[in-house]
Protein backbone atom coordinates (compact mmCIF):
# COMPACT_ATOMS: atom_id res chain seq x y z
CA UNK A 1 0.00 0.00 0.00
CA UNK A 2 1.43 3.42 -0.98
CA UNK A 3 2.00 5.98 1.76
CA UNK A 4 0.47 9.45 1.46
CA UNK A 5 3.15 12.04 0.59
CA UNK A 6 3.99 14.23 3.59
CA UNK A 7 5.76 17.12 1.87
CA UNK A 8 7.87 18.39 -1.03
CA UNK A 9 11.57 17.71 -1.45
CA UNK A 10 14.02 20.51 -0.72
CA UNK A 11 16.02 20.08 -3.94
CA UNK A 12 18.78 22.56 -3.07
CA UNK A 13 19.57 20.99 0.31
CA UNK A 14 19.21 17.48 -1.19
CA UNK A 15 21.84 18.14 -3.85
CA UNK A 16 24.14 19.66 -1.25
CA UNK A 17 23.72 16.73 1.13
CA UNK A 18 23.34 13.66 -1.11
CA UNK A 19 23.97 14.85 -4.68
CA UNK A 20 27.74 15.31 -4.44
CA UNK A 21 30.18 13.32 -6.57
CA UNK A 22 31.54 11.66 -3.45
CA UNK A 23 28.16 10.09 -2.72
CA UNK A 24 27.27 9.18 -6.31
CA UNK A 25 28.11 5.53 -5.56
CA UNK A 26 25.57 5.51 -2.71
CA UNK A 27 22.81 7.02 -4.86
CA UNK A 28 23.59 4.58 -7.66
CA UNK A 29 23.31 1.57 -5.29
CA UNK A 30 20.00 2.90 -3.98
CA UNK A 31 18.68 3.43 -7.50
CA UNK A 32 19.57 -0.17 -8.38
CA UNK A 33 17.56 -1.34 -5.38
CA UNK A 34 14.56 0.70 -6.55
CA UNK A 35 14.89 -0.74 -10.08
CA UNK A 36 14.80 -4.24 -8.60
CA UNK A 37 11.81 -3.26 -6.44
CA UNK A 38 13.80 -4.05 -3.30
CA UNK A 39 13.48 -2.30 0.03
CA UNK A 40 15.87 0.57 0.77
CA UNK A 41 17.17 -0.96 3.97
CA UNK A 42 20.32 -2.69 5.04
CA UNK A 43 23.96 -1.94 4.26
CA UNK A 44 25.69 -1.03 0.98
CA UNK A 45 29.47 -0.98 0.73
CA UNK A 46 32.19 0.68 -1.32
CA UNK A 47 35.57 -1.01 -1.63
CA UNK A 48 38.68 1.17 -1.21
CA UNK A 49 36.91 4.53 -0.69
CA UNK A 50 38.79 7.83 -0.84
CA UNK A 51 39.13 10.12 2.14
CA UNK A 52 36.66 12.56 0.60
CA UNK A 53 34.11 9.77 0.14
CA UNK A 54 34.49 8.82 3.81
CA UNK A 55 34.11 12.45 4.83
CA UNK A 56 30.96 12.87 2.71
CA UNK A 57 29.39 9.79 4.32
CA UNK A 58 30.25 11.18 7.78
CA UNK A 59 28.59 14.53 6.96
CA UNK A 60 25.52 12.72 5.67
CA UNK A 61 25.05 10.54 8.73
CA UNK A 62 26.39 12.98 11.34
CA UNK A 63 28.86 10.38 12.52
CA UNK A 64 31.66 8.23 11.22
CA UNK A 65 30.27 5.26 9.24
CA UNK A 66 32.92 2.90 10.60
CA UNK A 67 36.53 1.99 9.89
CA UNK A 68 38.03 -0.76 7.80
CA UNK A 69 39.15 -0.93 4.19
CA UNK A 70 35.60 -0.58 2.83
CA UNK A 71 32.97 2.07 3.46
CA UNK A 72 29.59 0.76 4.63
CA UNK A 73 26.43 2.84 4.90
CA UNK A 74 22.99 1.61 5.96
CA UNK A 75 20.28 2.79 3.58
CA UNK A 76 17.65 2.91 6.34
CA UNK A 77 19.95 5.32 8.23
CA UNK A 78 20.11 7.59 5.17
CA UNK A 79 16.32 7.34 4.83
CA UNK A 80 15.91 8.42 8.46
CA UNK A 81 18.23 11.42 8.00
CA UNK A 82 16.28 12.63 4.96
CA UNK A 83 12.95 12.31 6.78
CA UNK A 84 14.09 13.97 10.03
CA UNK A 85 15.77 16.86 8.25
CA UNK A 86 12.71 17.54 6.07
CA UNK A 87 14.94 17.45 2.98
CA UNK A 88 12.88 14.52 1.66
CA UNK A 89 9.92 13.94 3.97
CA UNK A 90 9.06 10.66 2.23
CA UNK A 91 12.58 9.29 2.57
CA UNK A 92 15.27 7.95 0.28
CA UNK A 93 13.19 6.58 -2.63
CA UNK A 94 11.80 9.94 -3.85
CA UNK A 95 15.19 11.53 -3.18
CA UNK A 96 16.83 9.08 -5.58
CA UNK A 97 14.24 9.94 -8.22
CA UNK A 98 14.78 13.67 -7.68
CA UNK A 99 18.53 13.26 -8.14
CA UNK A 100 18.65 10.77 -11.02
CA UNK A 101 15.30 10.93 -12.78
CA UNK A 102 12.33 8.53 -12.93
CA UNK A 103 13.15 4.91 -12.16
CA UNK A 104 11.56 2.18 -14.26
CA UNK A 105 11.40 -1.17 -12.44
CA UNK A 106 13.47 -3.85 -14.13
CA UNK A 107 10.42 -6.10 -14.38
CA UNK A 108 8.70 -3.48 -16.52
CA UNK A 109 11.87 -2.93 -18.57
CA UNK A 110 12.23 -6.66 -19.20
CA UNK A 111 8.56 -7.03 -20.08
CA UNK A 112 8.81 -4.15 -22.55
CA UNK A 113 12.00 -5.61 -24.04
CA UNK A 114 10.40 -9.04 -24.36
CA UNK A 115 7.43 -7.50 -26.15
CA UNK A 116 9.77 -5.56 -28.44
CA UNK A 117 11.64 -8.76 -29.38
CA UNK A 118 8.39 -10.57 -30.10
CA UNK A 119 7.29 -7.72 -32.33
CA UNK A 120 10.66 -7.74 -34.10
CA UNK A 121 9.84 -11.15 -35.60
CA UNK A 122 6.63 -9.91 -37.24
CA UNK A 123 8.21 -9.69 -40.75
CA UNK A 124 9.32 -13.30 -40.37
CA UNK A 125 5.83 -14.43 -39.37
CA UNK A 126 4.33 -12.71 -42.40
CA UNK A 127 6.91 -14.39 -44.65
CA UNK A 128 6.11 -17.84 -43.24
CA UNK A 129 2.40 -17.32 -43.88
CA UNK A 130 3.20 -16.84 -47.56
CA UNK A 131 5.93 -19.53 -47.66
CA UNK A 132 5.03 -22.34 -45.23
CA UNK A 133 8.10 -24.36 -46.28
CA UNK A 134 10.18 -21.82 -44.30
CA UNK A 135 8.38 -22.63 -41.03
CA UNK A 136 11.13 -24.83 -39.56
CA UNK A 137 13.80 -22.31 -40.53
CA UNK A 138 11.86 -19.45 -38.91
CA UNK A 139 11.39 -21.50 -35.74
CA UNK A 140 15.14 -22.10 -35.53
CA UNK A 141 15.82 -18.39 -35.92
CA UNK A 142 13.55 -17.67 -32.97
CA UNK A 143 15.28 -20.17 -30.71
CA UNK A 144 18.97 -20.36 -31.67
CA UNK A 145 19.84 -16.75 -30.78
CA UNK A 146 21.34 -15.93 -34.21
CA UNK A 147 19.12 -12.89 -34.79
CA UNK A 148 19.91 -11.47 -31.34
CA UNK A 149 23.64 -11.93 -31.89
CA UNK A 150 23.52 -10.26 -35.30
CA UNK A 151 21.15 -7.40 -34.46
CA UNK A 152 21.69 -6.78 -30.71
CA UNK A 153 18.51 -4.68 -30.33
CA UNK A 154 14.84 -5.36 -31.18
CA UNK A 155 14.72 -2.32 -33.44
CA UNK A 156 17.73 -3.47 -35.46
CA UNK A 157 16.36 -7.03 -35.54
CA UNK A 158 13.04 -5.92 -37.01
CA UNK A 159 14.81 -4.01 -39.78
CA UNK A 160 17.14 -6.95 -40.45
CA UNK A 161 14.28 -9.47 -40.61
CA UNK A 162 12.19 -7.16 -42.79
CA UNK A 163 15.04 -6.90 -45.30
CA UNK A 164 15.60 -10.67 -45.15
CA UNK A 165 11.92 -11.30 -45.85
CA UNK A 166 11.98 -8.79 -48.72
CA UNK A 167 14.87 -10.65 -50.35
CA UNK A 168 13.43 -14.15 -49.83
CA UNK A 169 10.07 -13.15 -51.31
CA UNK A 170 11.87 -12.55 -54.62
CA UNK A 171 13.57 -15.97 -54.66
CA UNK A 172 14.36 -18.18 -56.37
CA UNK A 173 15.27 -15.82 -59.20
CA UNK A 174 14.33 -17.08 -62.65
CA UNK A 175 16.18 -16.36 -64.84
CA UNK A 176 19.30 -16.21 -62.68
CA UNK A 177 20.71 -12.76 -61.94
CA UNK A 178 23.88 -11.26 -60.54
CA UNK A 179 23.85 -11.16 -56.73
CA UNK A 180 24.97 -7.49 -56.56
CA UNK A 181 22.36 -6.52 -59.16
CA UNK A 182 19.66 -8.32 -57.19
CA UNK A 183 20.76 -6.63 -53.96
CA UNK A 184 20.72 -3.21 -55.62
CA UNK A 185 17.26 -3.72 -57.10
CA UNK A 186 15.54 -5.40 -54.14
CA UNK A 187 17.45 -4.04 -51.12
CA UNK A 188 18.68 -0.68 -52.36
CA UNK A 189 22.42 -1.40 -52.28
CA UNK A 190 24.70 -3.54 -54.42
CA UNK A 191 26.73 -4.54 -51.34
CA UNK A 192 23.75 -5.36 -49.10
CA UNK A 193 24.41 -9.11 -49.44
CA UNK A 194 28.21 -9.02 -49.28
CA UNK A 195 29.87 -11.79 -47.28
CA UNK A 196 29.97 -11.17 -43.56
CA UNK A 197 27.04 -8.76 -43.31
CA UNK A 198 24.19 -9.76 -40.96
CA UNK A 199 21.72 -9.50 -43.85
CA UNK A 200 23.78 -11.87 -46.03
CA UNK A 201 24.09 -14.35 -43.15
CA UNK A 202 20.33 -14.47 -42.52
CA UNK A 203 19.31 -14.38 -46.17
CA UNK A 204 21.70 -17.17 -47.11
CA UNK A 205 20.33 -19.34 -44.30
CA UNK A 206 16.83 -18.67 -45.67
CA UNK A 207 18.00 -19.51 -49.19
CA UNK A 208 19.23 -22.89 -47.97
CA UNK A 209 15.88 -23.54 -46.29
CA UNK A 210 14.12 -22.54 -49.50
CA UNK A 211 16.23 -24.70 -51.82
CA UNK A 212 17.40 -27.52 -49.55
CA UNK A 213 21.05 -26.72 -50.18
CA UNK A 214 23.26 -28.89 -47.90
CA UNK A 215 25.51 -27.75 -45.06
CA UNK A 216 29.01 -26.62 -45.89
CA UNK A 217 31.49 -23.78 -45.67
CA UNK A 218 33.94 -21.81 -47.75
CA UNK A 219 33.75 -19.42 -50.66
CA UNK A 220 32.80 -22.05 -53.23
CA UNK A 221 30.03 -23.43 -51.03
CA UNK A 222 28.53 -19.96 -50.49
CA UNK A 223 28.73 -19.27 -54.23
CA UNK A 224 26.82 -22.46 -55.01
CA UNK A 225 24.34 -21.90 -52.18
CA UNK A 226 23.44 -18.46 -53.59
CA UNK A 227 23.27 -19.92 -57.08
CA UNK A 228 20.79 -22.57 -55.91
CA UNK A 229 18.31 -19.68 -55.64
CA UNK A 230 19.35 -18.08 -58.92
CA UNK A 231 21.77 -15.50 -57.49
CA UNK A 232 25.16 -15.54 -59.20
CA UNK A 233 28.19 -14.34 -57.28
CA UNK A 234 30.51 -15.77 -59.88
CA UNK A 235 29.13 -17.38 -63.04
CA UNK A 236 32.37 -18.80 -64.42
CA UNK A 237 33.96 -20.65 -61.47
CA UNK A 238 31.06 -23.07 -61.02
CA UNK A 239 31.32 -25.83 -63.63
CA UNK A 240 29.90 -29.21 -64.58
CA UNK A 241 31.56 -32.01 -66.53
CA UNK A 242 29.60 -33.63 -69.39
CA UNK A 243 30.04 -36.22 -72.12
CA UNK A 244 27.94 -36.22 -75.30
CA UNK A 245 25.41 -33.70 -74.04
CA UNK A 246 24.38 -31.70 -77.13
CA UNK A 247 22.44 -28.54 -77.87
CA UNK A 248 24.98 -25.74 -78.50
CA UNK A 249 27.65 -25.45 -81.22
CA UNK A 250 30.41 -26.01 -78.66
CA UNK A 251 28.69 -29.04 -77.10
CA UNK A 252 27.90 -30.53 -80.50
CA UNK A 253 31.54 -30.14 -81.56
CA UNK A 254 32.79 -31.92 -78.41
CA UNK A 255 30.16 -34.66 -78.75
CA UNK A 256 31.11 -35.25 -82.39
CA UNK A 257 34.60 -36.12 -81.16
CA UNK A 258 33.38 -38.09 -78.12
CA UNK A 259 35.35 -35.90 -75.73
CA UNK A 260 34.26 -34.54 -72.32
CA UNK A 261 33.14 -30.92 -72.12
CA UNK A 262 33.25 -28.49 -69.20
CA UNK A 263 30.30 -26.12 -68.95
CA UNK A 264 30.32 -23.00 -66.79
CA UNK A 265 27.31 -21.66 -64.97
CA UNK A 266 27.47 -18.58 -67.19
CA UNK A 267 27.13 -20.71 -70.33
CA UNK A 268 24.19 -22.61 -68.89
CA UNK A 269 22.38 -19.47 -67.79
CA UNK A 270 22.91 -17.53 -71.00
CA UNK A 271 22.76 -20.38 -73.52
CA UNK A 272 21.37 -23.67 -72.18
CA UNK A 273 21.30 -26.74 -74.46
CA UNK A 274 18.56 -26.47 -77.09
CA UNK A 275 18.04 -30.23 -77.40
CA UNK A 276 17.23 -32.76 -74.69
CA UNK A 277 17.95 -36.52 -74.79
CA UNK A 278 15.35 -38.91 -73.43
CA UNK A 279 17.75 -40.29 -70.77
CA UNK A 280 20.79 -38.78 -69.07
CA UNK A 281 23.00 -40.76 -66.72
CA UNK A 282 24.76 -39.06 -63.80
CA UNK A 283 27.90 -40.21 -62.00
CA UNK A 284 29.71 -38.86 -58.97
CA UNK A 285 33.36 -39.27 -59.98
CA UNK A 286 35.26 -37.92 -63.03
CA UNK A 287 37.05 -41.28 -63.44
CA UNK A 288 33.77 -42.84 -64.60
CA UNK A 289 33.17 -40.19 -67.25
CA UNK A 290 36.78 -40.33 -68.45
CA UNK A 291 36.62 -44.13 -68.75
CA UNK A 292 33.33 -43.85 -70.64
CA UNK A 293 34.92 -41.45 -73.12
CA UNK A 294 37.85 -43.84 -73.60
CA UNK A 295 35.62 -46.92 -73.98
CA UNK A 296 32.74 -45.57 -76.06
CA UNK A 297 33.71 -42.12 -77.36
CA UNK A 298 31.00 -40.49 -79.46
CA UNK A 299 28.79 -43.59 -79.08
CA UNK A 300 28.44 -43.13 -75.32
CA UNK A 301 24.96 -42.05 -74.12
CA UNK A 302 24.78 -38.56 -72.52
CA UNK A 303 26.59 -38.53 -69.17
CA UNK A 304 26.93 -35.81 -66.52
CA UNK A 305 29.49 -35.91 -63.70
CA UNK A 306 28.88 -34.11 -60.39
CA UNK A 307 32.50 -34.23 -59.18
CA UNK A 308 31.28 -34.44 -55.57
CA UNK A 309 28.57 -32.21 -54.15
CA UNK A 310 26.32 -30.89 -56.96
CA UNK A 311 27.53 -27.45 -58.02
CA UNK A 312 25.32 -24.59 -59.13
CA UNK A 313 26.29 -25.39 -62.72
CA UNK A 314 25.39 -29.07 -62.33
CA UNK A 315 22.04 -28.25 -60.73
CA UNK A 316 21.25 -25.70 -63.44
CA UNK A 317 22.00 -28.20 -66.20
CA UNK A 318 20.11 -31.11 -64.61
CA UNK A 319 17.07 -28.98 -63.82
CA UNK A 320 17.05 -27.78 -67.42
CA UNK A 321 17.27 -31.33 -68.77
CA UNK A 322 14.62 -32.66 -66.38
CA UNK A 323 12.34 -29.73 -67.10
CA UNK A 324 12.54 -30.54 -70.78
CA UNK A 325 11.58 -34.17 -70.31
CA UNK A 326 14.83 -36.08 -69.73
CA UNK A 327 14.82 -39.05 -67.35
CA UNK A 328 17.79 -38.78 -64.98
CA UNK A 329 19.57 -41.92 -63.74
CA UNK A 330 22.09 -41.59 -60.92
CA UNK A 331 25.02 -43.61 -59.58
CA UNK A 332 27.46 -42.70 -56.83
CA UNK A 333 29.87 -44.17 -54.30
CA UNK A 334 28.43 -46.70 -51.87
CA UNK A 335 29.49 -44.91 -48.70
CA UNK A 336 27.99 -42.37 -46.31
CA UNK A 337 29.40 -39.42 -48.22
CA UNK A 338 27.98 -40.82 -51.46
CA UNK A 339 24.55 -41.21 -49.88
CA UNK A 340 24.62 -37.61 -48.68
CA UNK A 341 25.56 -36.34 -52.16
CA UNK A 342 22.78 -38.41 -53.73
CA UNK A 343 20.24 -37.19 -51.15
CA UNK A 344 21.25 -33.57 -51.69
CA UNK A 345 20.73 -33.98 -55.43
CA UNK A 346 17.42 -35.76 -54.99
CA UNK A 347 16.06 -32.89 -52.90
CA UNK A 348 16.53 -30.58 -55.86
CA UNK A 349 16.24 -32.72 -58.97
CA UNK A 350 14.21 -35.96 -59.37
CA UNK A 351 16.28 -38.98 -60.44
CA UNK A 352 16.07 -42.77 -60.54
CA UNK A 353 18.84 -45.07 -59.31
CA UNK A 354 21.35 -46.41 -61.82
CA UNK A 355 22.79 -49.55 -60.21
CA UNK A 356 22.40 -47.66 -56.93
CA UNK A 357 20.13 -49.77 -54.72
CA UNK A 358 20.65 -52.15 -51.82
CA UNK A 359 20.60 -55.12 -54.22
CA UNK A 360 23.30 -53.49 -56.36
CA UNK A 361 25.42 -52.79 -53.28
CA UNK A 362 25.18 -56.36 -52.01
CA UNK A 363 26.04 -57.69 -55.46
CA UNK A 364 29.07 -55.40 -55.70
CA UNK A 365 30.37 -56.47 -52.29
CA UNK A 366 29.88 -60.14 -53.14
CA UNK A 367 31.61 -59.80 -56.51
CA UNK A 368 34.67 -57.99 -55.22
CA UNK A 369 37.50 -60.40 -54.56
CA UNK A 370 39.88 -57.97 -52.88
CA UNK A 371 39.35 -56.52 -49.42
CA UNK A 372 37.10 -53.45 -49.48
CA UNK A 373 37.86 -50.43 -47.29
CA UNK A 374 35.61 -50.06 -44.23
CA UNK A 375 32.90 -47.43 -44.03
CA UNK A 376 33.80 -44.24 -42.14
CA UNK A 377 31.94 -41.12 -41.11
CA UNK A 378 28.44 -40.37 -39.89
CA UNK A 379 25.73 -42.69 -41.27
CA UNK A 380 23.22 -41.18 -43.69
CA UNK A 381 19.89 -42.10 -45.26
CA UNK A 382 18.90 -43.28 -48.75
CA UNK A 383 15.35 -42.04 -49.44
CA UNK A 384 15.29 -43.52 -52.97
CA UNK A 385 15.87 -46.99 -51.46
CA UNK A 386 15.65 -46.94 -47.64
CA UNK A 387 17.12 -50.43 -47.27
CA UNK A 388 20.36 -49.31 -48.97
CA UNK A 389 21.47 -47.41 -45.85
CA UNK A 390 20.63 -50.46 -43.74
CA UNK A 391 22.70 -52.66 -46.06
CA UNK A 392 25.69 -50.33 -45.70
CA UNK A 393 25.39 -50.51 -41.93
CA UNK A 394 25.12 -54.30 -42.07
CA UNK A 395 28.05 -55.00 -44.41
CA UNK A 396 30.22 -52.04 -43.39
CA UNK A 397 32.17 -51.94 -46.66
CA UNK A 398 32.83 -48.97 -48.92
CA UNK A 399 32.36 -49.54 -52.66
CA UNK A 400 33.61 -46.70 -54.84
CA UNK A 401 32.33 -46.14 -58.38
CA UNK A 402 35.67 -47.23 -59.81
CA UNK A 403 35.15 -50.65 -58.20
CA UNK A 404 32.02 -51.27 -60.31
CA UNK A 405 33.32 -49.41 -63.36
CA UNK A 406 33.04 -52.46 -65.62
CA UNK A 407 29.31 -52.80 -64.96
CA UNK A 408 28.71 -49.07 -65.49
CA UNK A 409 30.59 -49.08 -68.78
CA UNK A 410 28.58 -52.10 -69.91
CA UNK A 411 25.36 -50.12 -69.34
CA UNK A 412 26.77 -47.29 -71.46
CA UNK A 413 27.75 -49.53 -74.37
Amino acid sequence: MNETPTGPIDAVRLRRLLGTPDLAWLVERARRRVEREQTLTGPVSLTAPTESQRAAAERLLGRAPGGGRSLTVRLDAVDAVLRRSGISPDGLAPAVTALTGPVTPLSETRAAESHAWRSAYAPLEALVRDHPRLTDWATRLRTDGLVRRLARTPEAARTLLADTATALRQLPADPAVSLPAFAARVLGGAHALDDGTPLATLTLSGVRALTGFPDGSGTGWRRDAWASAGLLRDDVSSTVLTLNVRGTPALDWMADSGEPAVLTLRQLVHRPPRTTPSTVRICENPAVLSAAADAHGLDCPPLVCLQGQPSAAALTLLRHLHGNGATLLYHGDFDWGGLRIASALLRRVPWRPWRYTAADYRAAVAATRTALPPLAGVPGSSPWDPVLASALTELGARVEEETVLEALLADLA
